[in-house]
């Protein structure tokens, strides 16, 4: 039994190291865009726009990517369910059970 506790306190802990990791990303991905968009701010010439590309593309393009790991961290719970993993784990062991039987 206290196997079994062990392992569910390093999934948990597993877990938890990989939610701590998507929001610092988050946190340096807000940081480090509203610095830039400051400097850029306060770069631009007589004639220039706000709005243009050059001061969009990095939060977008870097934003896809924090979404890509927010979605990595936090989906498979929310659309493959709590226990898919383990069900997954002992389907495939039971199906190479079944595949080594003649050996």
């Amino acid at each position: 039994m206290e196997n079994l506790d062990d392992i569910k306190y390093q999934t948990a802990l597993k877990r938890v190291k990989r939610i701590k990791g998507f929001y610092t990303h988050l946190m340096v991905y807000i940081v480090i865009n509203i610095a830039l968009f400051i400097v850029n701010y306060q770069n631009l010439g007589p004639n220039e726009d706000f709005f243009g590309l050059r001061l969009f593309s990095t939060p977008i393009f870097w934003g896809i990517g924090v979404l890509a790991h927010g979605l990595s961290v936090f989906m498979p719970t929310w659309f493959l369910g709590k226990d898919w993993e383990e069900r997954k784990i002992k389907e495939l062991m039971e199906k190479q059970k079944s595949d080594n039987k003649w050996e």
